[in-house]
């Protein structure tokens, strides 16, 4: 009896290191591209297609990362969203830029994710399986060049959305975007209505009577970091058609058959990657009035301090946006 069961933890113990090793060694850079269509525009709209990139984590010396990442440019994609955790080391700007360059001529927008602001630290993976993983440092962070990346990201033409509003002309269609800073860290202000370009057929023209008309945005996305359920009912609220978020990792690890284990946020595990409905079921209509889509993306990268994926692969997505029935 002992000795049967001294070969049943032998083998389990055999088992789970032989899975850390295929997470650590293997999946961790066995990058793959989702795709999803998403039927959400107006009835006999052209097809729009996405680049959702998140959570690269990059740090010197990940080339095969960066390569792949330029190429997805082969994608010719109309819009790219990027929705923060860009790098993990205070040297990896030049990669981190690399990576990005052939992207920058695409319209695109960005929110920032608690790792674009500060360098992780070394954290006990555990407590990722706490309610609020979130812990107080015992010193000050590093803090990374942040402000430099922003300004060559909005020199380029990208957009920072960070608790603003905005919107661009994207192949032939106007799309307006609402977007908010990490709410991981609370960040996240949501923005008012002053200055607002919402989807609204009129204003009033504050000089007189007579109404000004503008034109009705074919799209309105939001774009967050951290998919807190704060956040995502506001965007729902602000009538986004079409949500983007990252942040999760999706769950980073997974068990076959059960899926993620945690979210690192108040979603619930079986929104931790995909394409899915928020709250409720999916919508039929381009602007339902109880629920909206919602795309979190798994991410292509992790802590340094946690270099591991299993049943959960890097990724980033290619959303192609179609006419609703």
């Amino acid at each position: 009896m002992a000795s049967r069961l001294a070969r049943g933890l032998g083998a389990a113990a055999l088992a789970g290191a032989g899975a850390v090793a295929w997470g650590a060694l293997v999946e961790v850079r066995w990058y793959t591209l989702r795709e999803f269509t998403v039927p959400v525009l107006a009835p006999g709209s052209d097809p729009l297609t996405i680049l959702h990139l998140s959570d690269l984590h990059l740090t010197p010396g990940q080339h095969r990362k960066v390569d792949w990442v330029r190429d997805l440019a082969s994608l010719q994609p109309d819009l790219v969203i990027d929705t923060g955790d860009n790098w993990a080391h205070l040297d990896a700007m030049p990669a981190l830029l690399h990576a990005l360059e052939p992207h920058l001529d695409t319209p695109g927008a960005f929110v920032w994710g608690s790792n674009d602001f500060f360098a992780p630290s070394p954290k006990n993976p555990a407590r990722y399986l706490l309610p609020d993983a979130r812990v107080q440092r015992d010193r000050p962070p590093v803090e990374l060049p942040w402000r430099e990346l922003g300004r060559r990201l909005t020199s380029a033409g990208w957009i920072d959305l960070d608790n603003r509003r905005d919107a661009l002309d994207v192949a032939g269609r106007r799309i307006s975007l609402v977007g908010t800073n990490d709410a991981h860290l609370d960040l996240d202000r949501f923005p008012g209505p002053d200055g607002d370009i919402r989807p609204a057929a009129h204003r009033e023209d504050p000089a007189g009577p007579a109404r000004v008309t503008e034109p009705v945005p074919d799209l309105h996305l939001g774009v967050t970091h951290a998919p807190y359920r704060r956040v995502l009912d506001a965007m729902l609220a602000d009538d986004a058609d079409l949500i983007l978020a990252g942040h999760t990792h999706g769950g980073q690890l997974a068990v076959p058959g059960y899926g993620a284990l945690v979210t690192n946020c108040d979603l619930d595990r079986s929104r931790a990657k995909g394409l899915h409905g928020w709250p409720g079921a999916r919508p039929d209509a381009p602007h339902g009035a109880d629920s909206t889509w919602l795309h979190v993306c798994g991410g292509l990268g992790t802590s340094p301090y946690a270099p591991v994926r299993f049943a959960c692969r890097p990724e980033a997505a290619l959303l192609t946006l179609v006419a609703a029935s």
